[in-house]
């Protein structure tokens, strides 16, 4: 089986501002358990700091738990139904491992499927970067429209204005009589 890109996008989260995979959702994908993969973890600690891979707080983990739940109609079929389940140790809070952190368990866990999983998730962070990329092009060309648009109906204002202040002056102005005057 070909892990694809497009199945991948619904495991990946934001979490403290960063793009990450759970430490559960990468042992599936690996096809070890998470118990296996967080050993392999720790054995080689040094491998993976702060910046690479970070262990969530309760209120994350909370909180996290409570955006998965979602109708089973909508979950994608890569996702599991809930994320505790793939946890051996419920009470344990899960890792987050960033791009770079991804990129090394690849010398973690050495096996085909590890090096087959770690190029498909790759190639989505950057297909992710991508989109990110092209949404902020999409921005500026946008603010760039309002601006021209903006600056057009500038003139079509100050004329709206003008005519509302030259009623406003003719409103103010003493009226004629009408008829004869003695």
């Amino acid at each position: 089986m070909t892990t694809k890109p497009e199945n991948l996008v619904p495991l990946v989260r934001l979490i403290r501002g960063e793009k990450v995979l759970l430490d559960a959702d990468l042992a599936s994908l690996y096809g070890v358990s998470t118990k296996v993969l967080n050993q392999g973890v720790k054995r080689n600690q040094d491998r993976f700091p702060e910046d690479f891979m970070f262990q969530l707080t309760s209120d994350e983990w909370t909180r996290l738990r409570l955006q998965n739940v979602t109708p089973s109609s909508r979950a994608s079929p890569m996702r599991s139904q809930s994320v505790t389940a793939s946890r051996r140790n419920i009470g344990a809070l899960p890792f987050a491992f960033t791009e770079q952190g991804v990129a090394m368990l690849s010398s973690v866990l050495r096996s085909p499927r590890a090096v087959e999983v770690n190029i498909a998730i790759m190639r989505t962070f950057v297909q992710l970067r991508r989109l990110m990329d092209s949404n902020r092009d999409l921005a500026k060309r946008i603010e760039a429209l309002e601006r021209r648009y903006d600056e057009q109906f500038e003139s079509v204002f100050d004329a709206i204005r003008r005519l509302i202040a030259e009623d406003e002056t003719r409103k103010t102005r003493p009226k004629r009589s009408i008829g004869f005057l003695p």
